[in-house]
Formats: C-alpha cells, sequence, structure tokens
C-alpha cells in the first residue's frame, strides 16, 4: 500500500501533522471536545464557522490555514450533519470530501479524528474499517503504466480518539481496512493492466505470488484441461494465442476437513466477442472483463492477511476471447465438463462457458458453499446500473448473508429473480443447452444457465458487470467484488469460531 494507518490517542493540539480534520454537525458543534484545541485554532475555526464558510450539506469541507507557529498548518472541517442522525450513508459522504479535498493539499500527513464520532447502528470498529477503505480509495492512483508524473504520495495516516478506551474498537477495524483496501488495491491493479500485460499467464503468475501468505496455488494449462474435458472453457480459447489456464487457490485457515467456501472469478483477460465481434466503441474497457477474477484474488489476499480461521478456495478460470481460423463459431456445439453439451449462439457469450466448467471443478472440494463474481452481462447493467451488483440464488439463506455482507462493506447487492420459468429461454434443437436465451432478461438467463452446472452445493452468482469498473473521466477498476466477498467471508469465520 501507498499509505501507513496508525491508530492514536491524543487531541487537536497535541498533533504535530501536516493536516487534522475535524468533523462539524449541523448547528456548527464540533466532533472534538472544546478544550482539545489551542485558543487561536478554536477562534480560527468559529470565525470560519460564523462566517458561513462551511456550507451545510453533508460531506462539503473547507480548508483553514493555520499560522506556521502551530503544530499543524491546516485544519479541514467536514460537514456531518445533525449529531443525532448521522447514519452510515452521512459518514461515508463525509469520509469522501475529506478524502476529494486531501489530494488537491501537498499535505500527506494526516490526523482524523473519528473517536468522538457515533454513528447510527455502528460501531467505532467500523467507522475505523469504513475511513481506512474510503481514504485508500479515492488516494490511489494508478501508475503502473506511467514513466514520469503520476506518482502516488505515501501517505501517513493517523486514526484518532481524545478517549483511550476506543482505540481498541478503532485499532480493530484500521486492521480489517487496511487488508480489504490492499485486496482493494490488487484487484484494481490488475484490472487496469492492459491486455496485452495482463494476459492469462500473468493473471496466474500474481496469483502464484499469494503463496508468501500461506495461499497454496495451482496452475492447470490447456492440456490437463483437456483432459478434464473442459471443452466450454476451451471452446472461449480457441481464437487465442494466449493459452488458458485454470487458477486454484488453496487457503487453509480452518479446520482440517472442514468444507471450504469457494470463490468462482470469471477471467477473461481481453473480450473482444469472438467471431460475434463487439463494436469497436469502447472496446478497450473490455480488459476489465477480469473484474471478477481479479476480484477473487483480491479477497484471498485479504483472508489471509486477516489470517481469518476458514477455508477458502478461489477458482479463476482465465482466458483471452478472440477471433482467429479455429475460433469458436456461432452455432457449434461443444462438451462442458459436466458432460452436458452446449450450443454457442453466440461467441460473446463466453463468460458462462468458462465458468460453467470452473464450477463443475469446484465439486471436488465438498464446499459448505460457492459464490461465483463475474462481469457478465451488459442486461444486468441496464437492469441495475452501476450502484449495486446483481444477486442471483435460490438460496434465501444465502442471499441474506450477501445483502447483509454488501450493506456492512458497502458493496451493495439486489436481488433478481432465478425462477424456473426462465430455464425454457434456454431450450436448444441440438444440443442440451443454449448458451443464450435471447434479448429478454439477460442477465437472468446468464444465471440460469450457470445454475444448470451448481446442483451438487449451495450456490450464490453476482454479476459485477456493473459495478467492478467506471467509465468516462474516472475510467478505471473499482476493486469491486473484494469488499463484500471478504465481509461475506469475515462473517463466516466469526460464525465458524
Amino acid at each position: 500500500m501507498s499509505a501507513t494507518y496508525v491508530s492514536k490517542n491524543t487531541v487537536v493540539k497535541e498533533c504535530n501533522t501536516g493536516c487534522i480534520v475535524i468533523g462539524v454537525y449541523a448547528g456548527n458543534e464540533l466532533a472534538v471536545t472544546p478544550g482539545s484545541l489551542e485558543k487561536s485554532t478554536a477562534q480560527s475555526i468559529q470565525t470560519l464557522l460564523d462566517n458561513r464558510d462551511l456550507p451545510k450539506c453533508v460531506g462539503s469541507s473547507v480548508v483553514l490555514h493555520l499560522p506556521t507557529k502551530s503544530n499543524t498548518t491546516r485544519i479541514i472541517l467536514v460537514r456531518l450533519g445533525a449529531k443525532d442522525k448521522v447514519g452510515a450513508t452521512e459518514y461515508l459522504k463525509a469520509i469522501t470530501g475529506v478524502a476529494r479535498t486531501l489530494k488537491s493539499l501537498r499535505a500527506d500527513s494526516v490526523a482524523l479524528f473519528v473517536g468522538e464520532i457515533r454513528v447510527k447502528d455502528r460501531g467505532l470498529d467500523w467507522q475505523a474499517r469504513r475511513l481506512v477503505e474510503k481514504l485508500d480509495y479515492h488516494t490511489y492512483k494508478f501508475a503502473m503504466q506511467k514513466k514520469t508524473g503520476s506518482r502516488e504520495k505515501n501517505w501517513k495516516f493517523q486514526i484518532c480518539s481524545e478517549n483511550k478506551k476506543d482505540l481498541k474498537h478503532i485499532r480493530s477495524g484500521v486492521r480489517v481496512g487496511k487488508a480489504v483496501s490492499e485486496g482493494v488495491r490488487l484487484a484494481r491493479d490488475l484490472g487496469n493492466l492492459p491486455g496485452n500485460v495482463c494476459s492469462p499467464t500473468y493473471l496466474s503468475e500474481r496469483a502464484q505470488k499469494l503463496d508468501s501468505l500461506g495461499i497454496d496455488v495451482t496452475v492447470h494449462d490447456e492440456a490437463q484441461m483437456r483432459e478434464f474435458g473442459m471443452g466450454a472453457l476451451l471452446s472461449v480459447s480457441a481464437g487465442s494465442r494466449q493459452p488458458a489456464v485454470l487458477i486454484v487457490m488453496q487457503y487453509a485457515g480452518g479446520d482440517e476437513g472442514a468444507s471450504p467456501v469457494v470463490l468462482v472469478g470469471k477471467g477473461v483477460t481481453f473480450d473482444s466477442g469472438g467471431i460475434s465481434l463487439k463494436p469497436g466503441a469502447k472496446m478497450d474497457e473490455m480488459k476489465f472483463d477480469m473484474c471478477g477474477a481479479a476480484g477473487v484474488i483480491g479477497a484471498l489476499h485479504a483472508a489471509a492477511t486477516l489470517k481469518l480461521p476458514l477455508n477458502v478456495i478461489g477458482i479463476v478460470p482465465a482466458t483471452e476471447n478472440l477471433p482467429d481460423g479455429i475460433a469458436t463459431k456461432p452455432g457449434d456445439v461443444v462438451t462442458s465438463y459436466s458432460g452436458k453439451t452446449i450450443e454457442i449462439l453466440n461467441t460473446d457469450a463466453e463468460g458462462r462457458l468458462i465458468l460453467c466448467d470452473a464450477l463443475t471443478y469446484a465439486e471436488r472440494f465438498k464446499p459448505a458453499v460457492v459464490v461465483d463474481a463475474a462481469t457478465l452481462t451488459g442486461a444486468c447493467v441496464m437492469a441495475l446500473g452501476k450502484i449495486p451488483a446483481g444477486l442471483f440464488t435460490e438460496d434465501d439463506a444465502l442471499a441474506e448473508e450477501l445483502l447483509d455482507a454488501g450493506q456492512t462493506s458497502g458493496d451493495r447487492v439486489w436481488r433478481l429473480p432465478l425462477w424456473d420459468d426462465y430455464q425454457s429461454q434456454l431450450d436448444s434443437n441440438f444440443a442440451d443447452i443454449a448458451n443464450i436465451g435471447g434479448r429478454e432478461a439477460g442477465a437472468i438467463t446468464a444465471a440460469c444457465f450457470l445454475s444448470r452446472f451448481t446442483s451438487k452445493f449451495r450456490w450464490a452468482h453476482l454479476d459485477v458487470a456493473g459495478t467492478a469498473w467506471e467509465s468516462g473521466k474516472n475510467k478505471g477498476a473499482t476493486g469491486r467484488p473484494v469488499n463484500i466477498l471478504t465481509q461475506f467471508l469475515i462473517k463466516r469465520s466469526q460464525e465458524a469460531a
């Protein structure tokens, strides 16, 4: 990480940093005790507030410059809203406002007072965790491919409280936030790399570096997958000169023999659509089609960093999808690892083809539960936009787990139906199943396709096509679904302990 985070019991006037962040409630009450400020600083803040220089909307911030003889030269005041009504939404808006302001300052050492803020229905550990995650998200800069003028600052953040008793909770939250942020950064870096760098082989090599965290990594090549009978996965890689791989990551943090949680991530490192070629506009964004895989790798990294008492397995089928003389054609029929035959009506519906073989492979681990994450369908983006990911499962209890993990982590999901009524759209005259179900309910029929390969375990599917990256001016990978997957694992590990 390009930032360090420490927890500290202190007061404002004892801080010796480049910048101090203080919350301001409605009515201009500060979220620190008045006695924690130097008299001159308190007077300067009061003058600024009396002059209405801090807007009333939550998340608004203003920078107060102090005399150079002070311990700090800047104070950022950020609006929190009514003291007894600060909820998770208001708190996160305030952090986002602070992070954006910090990026415009030269300061790289920052003290943030959170111990005196109380968020409805949340504890200090959650506050500290989400503070770290939000700060790290908004101060991240992808500079791996730039040679000049784009380095990240080495941020030094102090997460402060005036009350020493708060430190235990703050430290706990900071620890989790740092681990999740490291996983998110890893996922963002992988997603942001261009397809000519982040190939299936590169993805496997990066996954193998997780062995430093105690994760055992096995990489199956195309010859081994051919022996397995993974005809669906290999049909996607047929048109590419980059060999496909099946990456299997095993973290054994739980009891020996305990059934693992299996995470499966779609790893199409570049998707041209194959013979069913995509339009040229925005095709560059198809380097992000491996963000489900990046999310799984990032979540494994976070789980191992936290040393969660849980057995977790990550499975990543990785390939390119390109047109070529031997590429799979619309109308071709292939045989999946499960033995089911698939009529490929559209080669741009390739994610489900690599996932179905990976899901069948997951059976060998006798999993407690399987969750897959994939940038699977544009239809999901049309249905839900870019705020929640789509959640599909017939398991109500598993759905509730994931919905709760989404709310806690801020990486929200919305459940869509997975009814048998839709399955007939996948009927084929020439094979057991077609790989598309027509124009209607495209995200649902994609999930229905995957469900055909999950009868032997509890399973949920996350369609992250709308959430895994941003377009336009802020184009880049978001690191989702690392947050929700890690929170899902944290909660399961707590229940298993």
